[in-house]
């Protein structure tokens, strides 16, 4: 049995469609519940949310389905992820969910799961409760052995301070502006308190969420604002977010944009000579620039690559003995602190460095020299049951850009989407002309068997 409903973080959807409906969350709820309601202990589930409109549609009825099983809910309201798998593990619950979309549009919401370990739920699991769904619900809980709920007024208290514990204590911000955009999102109060606890002087952006802003024309995906505020108010250095604040982009003091390919270049260089980086590398996906990879042989030390998600990543982390990881787009995990991506605590670490070595972000960021790399998307109706990658002109395609690649040391990379129905074409080379060229020829080529 294959997975239907959890994709590669979860589950997600257009809101109030299948299957982000709160039919199919009550059912999920219950489903899951099952799975962990475990012992005779008073069970607990934490359930955090972004700030997208449909968040009210479905906590309500995650929230019921999991009292309908026994299980007591503490609501935290706009948490960032991270956030939720924090608080999973400190307050002994035996389940964490946040319902987000993360970097996606309001119209869409997702639901994630974290184990009582704070961990994110693993493949199988994740097919059993799917099963549990399918084939009927367990027994639900006798009138008398319901379920409350209760608001976590403290929630945002205990994550700041959980955050501010990542930055070394003889370290302060002070004398520093900083920009941090929280893309209207989840994090859009706890970010900036973090950045002033510590002293710096903070440029709030994206922090005025009205349920239909998230992520627009804001945040770790659009960050044109982000780059023109940094400059326009002389900061050193601009941190934008993503809905859900597992996923950080930054600019430096000129406005020019620092990937999670550079930022995990100077995380690692930095735990290197502090002699706290485990593994002798690295965990990253196949999205991560060739530059990154080059960069880190030459200092001796290793990169492992993964399928795309931060899920994936940490599994790597934690069965080889890595503690830092991550994702070309942003998902920064340091697991030493945090047992998912975060993204206050990935830029924490940036700043560390810099306020170190008193250095301007420009120079401490750059490096290495990125590969020219070219990723481009082909959307396609799923609808209609179209698989453009088995089409016979889309495989000889992909064939002779592999071999063209290949002969000047480049790489292709073609993947569906888990998240959105798009397929992404990526590809590499010192040639940029040759990167730009193979990928375009392959994107028309998608293109036309997908219609």
């Amino acid at each position: 049995m294959s997975r239907k409903l959890f994709g590669t973080d979860g589950v997600r959807g257009i809101a109030n469609q299948e299957p982000m409906t709160a039919e199919t969350a009550l059912r999920l709820a219950e489903a899951a519940g099952a799975y962990f309601r475990r012992g005779d202990h008073r069970h607990r589930v934490v359930i955090g949310k972004d700030t997208r409109l449909s968040g009210y549609l479905i906590e309500p009825a995650l929230t019921a389905g999991f009292i309908s099983m026994g299980m007591d809910v503490f609501l935290v309201g706009p948490m960032p992820t991270p956030a939720v798998a924090m608080l999973t593990r400190a307050m002994r619950c035996d389940l964490g969910v946040v319902i987000s979309a993360s970097h996606n549009p309001f119209e869409d919401n997702g639901i994630k799961l974290f184990g009582p370990d704070g961990y994110k739920l693993s493949d199988e699991i994740e097919l059993e409760i799917e099963r549990r769904m399918e084939n009927g619900l367990p027994e639900r809980a006798p009138s008398r052995e319901l379920g409350r709920a209760q608001r976590l007024d403290d929630a945002p208290g205990r994550y700041i301070e959980f955050v501010k514990r990542s930055f070394p204590k003889e370290l302060r911000l002070d004398g520093l502006k900083i920009a941090v955009d929280c893309a209207n999102g989840a994090a859009y109060k706890v970010a900036p308190t973090v950045l002033f606890e510590l002293g710096a002087d903070v440029v709030p952006l994206g922090v005025t969420p009205n349920g239909l802003n998230i992520n627009k024309n804001c945040g770790a995906t659009a960050t044109d604002m982000l780059r023109e505020q940094t400059v326009t108010h002389g900061c050193d250095l601009g941190i934008a977010l993503d809905g859900d604040a597992d996923r950080i982009v930054m600019v430096d003091e000129k406005g020019e944009v620092i990937d999670g390919d550079q930022i995990m270049a100077l995380i690692a260089s930095s735990w290197q000579n502090q002699k706290r980086l485990r593994g002798n590398g690295i965990v990253t996906t196949v999205m991560s620039n060739l530059g990154l990879e080059r960069f880190l042989t030459s200092r001796g030390l290793r990169m492992a690559r993964t399928a795309v998600g931060d899920r994936y990543v940490l599994e790597h982390m934690r069965a080889k003995g890595f503690n830092v990881g991550g994702e070309q787009s942003g998902h920064i995990i340091i697991s030493d602190y945090a047992r998912t991506g975060d993204g206050l605590i990935a830029a924490l670490q940036v700043l560390a460095v810099l306020v170190q070595g008193k250095a301007r972000a420009s120079e401490a960021t750059r490096l290495f020299q990125p590969v020219p790399q070219l990723l481009k998307s082909v959307r396609y109706d799923r609808s209609n049951g179209a698989k453009p990658l088995e089409h016979d002109g889309v495989k000889g395609a992909i064939a002779a850009a592999e071999r063209k690649l290949d002969a000047a040391s480049g790489r292709l990379l073609i993947r569906k989407s888990g998240t959105e129905p798009v397929i992404r074409v990526m590809a590499e080379g010192d040639d940029a002309a040759m990167v730009k060229s193979v990928v375009d020829e392959i994107c028309a080529v998608i293109q036309r068997a997908a219609q």
